[in-house]
């Protein structure tokens, strides 16, 4: 029971970092797509992953559309704040590919659009903000969809 957690062109070593622990703590697989807004062995991505990130299951894909075409048979669900769907509403399974934008942009516009049906946002309460934390963002969805998978 576990997901696959993908970070399309992440731009912050401590996100990075938390959401590499919270991967490993949920028993699933980080891919990271560049270019990165750091490098792959900054300290504070080390730091905030801390000892943890040598027992790490991550994959790297020099571009977006390597990581497409790798993994184009799989369920994939994508989040962003301009989702129509709630995260709610994704119908999680096993082994599913979860895909978050970087820090500053979210996802690119282009992909948001050739996968509309698989667009999902988690809801605001508040007009003050745009977007949660991405390392918060993932923890939500993945912790939502284990609790839907679990036997």
């Amino acid at each position: 029971m576990a997901f696959n957690i993908v970070l399309i062109e992440p731009e912050i070593p401590n996100n990075t970092g938390n959401i590499g622990r919270l991967s490993l703590g949920t028993g699933s697989t980080l891919h990271l797509v560049k270019p990165f807004g750091f490098e792959i062995d900054d300290a504070r991505l080390k730091r905030a992953g801390l000892d943890y990130w040598k027992h790490l299951d991550v994959k790297i894909y020099e571009n977006l559309d390597e990581f497409l075409s790798t993994h184009q048979d799989k369920k994939m669900a994508f989040f962003s704040s301009h989702g129509k769907k709630d995260h709610w509403s994704v119908d999680f399974t096993d082994d599913m590919f979860l895909i978050f934008g970087k820090e500053s942009k979210g996802l690119p516009r282009q992909l948001v659009k050739d996968h509309s049906d698989s667009v999902y946002k988690i809801p605001l309460f508040s007009e003050h903000i745009r977007s949660l934390n991405i390392a918060n963002a993932v923890g939500i969805v993945v912790y939502e969809g284990l609790r839907n998978i679990r036997p």
